[in-house]
C-alpha cells in the first residue's frame, strides 16, 4: 500500500510529497527544471522528465500556443532526501519528455520527438524503441509509456479533444534485423480514444487516464491486457469529471489521478466514491506511488 505519493508542479518547476491519507504536501526539490512530466522513484532516487521551454504563438490563446518542438528537454534524477541533484540525460538530450516508467531501465515517451526511448540510471545504453515520422496530426506523437516483463506499452493520444487517440504495445527489444523505424511488431490495442495520456499495469489490467473530451474523456479507464494478437475490449470507466486528467499510480486498491486543475484524487478500483486527496492549486502532471 502507499504510504505518500511524488508529484510534479509544471509551472513551479517543484517535486512534492504527499502524504497518505492526509495529503499534506511538502517539497521535495524546487529546481526540477522547465516543465517537468513524468515520474519514477526507484531504489531512493526520484527520477523525472522535463518538456523544456516552450516558444508562444501570442495569436493562440492557452496551451495550444505553445510549441514544444525545440529540443530542449531532459531526463533527471534526485535522492529521496532531496539532495544529490544530477542529469541522467542534459537538456537537450530529447524533445519533450513525458511519462516515465522502469524496470531496470527508464522508458519515456518523447511527444514532440515522436518516439519511445530507453536508457540505464546511470546514463548509459541509450536507445530508441520506437520512432514514428512526424507530421502535422499530432498522431505520431508518443505520450504515456509503460512496461511489463516482455512488452512496453504506450500512448499516442492525438490531437487535443481530437477522438484519435491510441494504444500500442511491442516488445522491449526490437526484432533482429528490424529498427525502431520500422519493427513489425507493433499492435495497436485501442483506436479513437479520445485522448489517452498515461498508464500503468496492475493486476492484469492496463489502467489509464484520458484528457479528451466527455463523455469519455477527461476519464480514468482500464481494460483486461489483451493476449497475443488480440485488440483491446470496450474500456471500463472508472471514474470521469476530471479537469484534463494527466498522472496515475495504481495501488492495491486505490488509483491516484492528478490533473491540470491542481487535484489528486483518489478513485477506489472495486466500486465506491472517489476522492479528493489535496487541491494544490497548480497545474499537476506526472505522479508516482511510494511503498514503505
Amino acid at each position: 500500500m502507499f504510504s505518500e505519493l511524488v508529484v510534479l508542479g509544471i509551472r513551479t518547476g517543484t517535486i512534492y510529497r504527499v502524504g497518505l491519507p492526509d495529503g499534506q504536501v511538502t517539497p521535495l526539490y524546487k529546481d526540477a527544471g522547465v516543465s517537468p512530466d513524468g515520474v519514477v522513484v526507484a531504489d531512493g532516487t526520484v527520477y523525472w522528465t522535463t518538456m523544456g521551454m516552450p516558444s508562444r504563438d501570442p495569436s493562440v490563446p492557452g496551451e495550444a500556443g505553445l510549441d514544444y518542438s525545440a529540443r530542449n528537454g531532459g531526463l533527471h534524477a534526485v535522492s529521496f532526501d532531496g539532495t544529490g541533484a544530477r542529469d541522467v540525460l542534459p537538456n537537450g538530450t530529447l524533445t519533450t519528455g513525458k511519462q516515465l516508467s522502469y524496470n531496470g531501465f527508464l522508458y519515456w515517451g518523447d511527444r514532440e520527438g515522436c518516439r519511445i526511448t530507453r536508457v540505464r540510471p546511470d546514463g548509459t545504453g541509450l536507445a530508441d524503441l520506437i520512432v514514428n515520422e512526424p507530421d502535422d496530426s499530432g498522431t505520431q506523437e508518443c505520450v504515456g509509456v509503460t512496461v511489463d516483463a516482455t512488452h512496453l506499452y504506450w500512448t499516442q493520444k492525438g490531437p487535443a479533444k481530437g477522438g484519435l487517440g491510441r494504444i500500442f504495445r511491442a516488445g522491449l527489444e526490437i526484432p533482429a534485423g528490424e529498427t525502431a523505424h520500422d519493427r513489425s511488431d507493433v499492435e495497436t490495442l485501442w483506436d479513437h480514444l479520445p485522448e489517452p495520456i498515461d498508464l500503468e499495469i496492475h493486476g492484469g489490467y492496463l489502467y489509464w487516464t484520458d484528457r479528451g473530451a466527455a463523455p469519455k474523456g477527461n476519464t480514468l479507464n482500464r481494460a483486461p491486457l489483451p493476449g497475443p494478437g488480440e485488440k483491446g475490449a470496450e474500456p471500463e470507466i472508472l471514474a470521469s469529471g476530471f479537469t484534463e486528467a494527466i498522472g496515475l499510480a495504481v495501488d492495491d486498491d486505490v488509483a491516484y489521478v492528478s490533473d491540470l486543475g491542481g487535484r489528486i484524487t483518489a478513485v477506489p478500483l472495486h466500486g465506491g466514491a472517489s476522492r479528493v486527496v489535496v487541491d494544490m492549486g497548480e497545474l499537476l502532471s506526472g505522479i508516482a506511488g511510494i511503498r514503505r
